[in-house]
C-alpha cells in the first residue's frame, strides 16, 4: 500500500520511499521467487503420495519390533513429502490403523526434516558449507526417536491423546470423483495452504532485516549463546513451513553463527505455534509441553555444539 501510495500519489509524502522500505522489499521479493519452484514441487510429490499410492501400502512395510518401526517411521518423511501440517492428519490416520502415540510422534518429529523437498531447499540455500545440512538431517532423526523412545515407555499411552480424540475422530474422507479431479483438487488446497505461509515468511525475512538495527543483529548474531536462542525464539513465532524456511534463514546467515541457523532449522518445523496448535488437536496439554521442552533442549545443545565444531 505504501508503495502504490508513493506511485500514485507522491504528494502525500514530502519525502520519497525510505531506502529501507525498497531494501525490505527487494529482500522479501528475492526470498519468495527463489523458495516458489520447490514448493509447487513440494506440492505436485505430495499429489503423487496422498492419491496415487495404493492404500495400505505403507501400514505393510513396516517391521513389528518397537524400536524398528520407529526407526523406519523416523524416514517415512521421504516417500511422504508434504509439509509438517500434513504430516499431522496422516498421523493420526495412522494411529486409526493401530499404531501407537510413540511410534506417530516419531513419524512428526522426524518427517519435516527428513521430508525430500527440505533437504533438497536446504542443499539449495546452503549447500554443504558449516555442516548446516547434515546437522539438520541428523539432529532431525535423533531427536525423532529420542521423543519416540521416551514415550514409548509412558505407562498408560492412550492417557497422552485428547479425550476428542479417542472419541470423535473419525476415518479421513477421500475427495470424491476420479484419481485426476481429487489431484487437481488437492493441488489446490495445498497451493492455499502453503502459499500465505510462504508470503509471510518473505515477508519477515525482508522485515526483520531492514525494521532491526543492523548493529543490534550483529551484536546478537555474532555472539555464539545469544545467537542460538534469538533463532530458536524466532523459529517458534514465526511459523514457516519447512519446505521454505531453509531459504527464510538464508538471510540471517551473514549475521547469525551457523549453529544458531542450525537451530531455527530444527526447531522451526517441530514445535513453532502453528504445530503446536495442530498437535494439540490431537495429543494433551502435557505430552505437548513434554515435547516442546525436548526439541528446545535437543536445538540449543545441538546449535552449541555446532557452533564449537565450527
Amino acid at each position: 500500500m505504501l508503495v502504490a501510495i508513493q506511485f500514485l500519489a507522491p504528494h502525500l509524502f514530502q519525502a520519497s520511499l525510505p531506502n529501507r522500505l525498497q531494501d525490505g522489499l527487494t529482500l522479501s521479493l528475492s526470498v519468495l521467487f527463489e523458495s516458489l519452484p520447490f514448493v509447487i514441487l513440494g506440492v505436485l510429490l505430495s499429489i503423487v503420495v496422498q492419491v496415487w499410492l495404493p492404500d495400505g501400502l505403507i501400514e505393510r512395510i513396516l517391521p513389528r519390533r518397537g524400536w524398528a518401526r520407529r526407526a523406519v517411521l523416523s524416514l517415512l518423511g521421504m516417500l511422504i513429502p508434504v509439509c509438517e501440517c500434513g504430516n499431522v492428519p496422516f498421523a493420526r490416520g495412522l494411529m486409526m490403523r493401530g499404531l501407537g502415540p510413540a511410534e506417530a510422534l516419531t513419524f512428526l518429529i522426524a518427517a519435516p526434516i527428513v521430508n525430500p523437498i527440505v533437504i533438497l531447499t536446504t542443499q539449495a540455500a546452503f549447500g554443504w558449507d558449516g555442516g548446516i545440512l547434515i546437522a539438520r538431517i541428523v539432529g532431525g532423526y535423533l531427536v525423532a526417536n529420542l521423543i519416540g523412545w521416551v514415550y514409548s515407555r509412558h505407562p498408560a499411552p492412550e492417557k497422552m491423546l485428547t479425550e476428542r480424540f479417542r472419541l470423535t475422530c473419525d476415518v479421513v474422507v477421500h475427495e470424491a470423483g476420479s484419481p485426476t479431479r481429487r489431484s487437481l483438487a488437492q493441488f489446490l488446497v495445498e497451493l492455499r495452504a502453503v502459499m500465505p505461509a510462504l508470503i509471510v515468511g518473505s515477508a519477515l525475512a525482508g522485515a526483520v532485516q531492514v525494521i532491526v538495527p543492523r548493529d543490534v543483529l550483529l551484536a546478537i548474531g555474532s555472539n555464539p549463546l545469544l545467537s542460538v536462542v534469538a533463532m530458536i525464539a524466532l523459529a517458534i513465532s514465526v511459523a514457516i513451513c519447512s519446505n521454505v524456511d531453509a531459504f527464510f534463514a538464508l538471510s540471517f546467515a551473514s549475521t547469525f553463527s551457523p549453529g544458531a541457523i542450525v537451530a531455527f532449522l530444527l526447531v522451526g518445523p517441530l514445535v513453532d505455534v502453528k504445530m503446536m496448535a495442530l498437535l494439540r488437536t490431537t495429543f494433551t496439554v502435557r505430552t505437548l509441553a513434554g515435547i516442546v521442552g525436548i526439541v528446545i533442549l535437543f536445538g540449543f545443545a545441538l546449535g552449541i555444539g555446532v557452533n564449537v565444531l565450527v
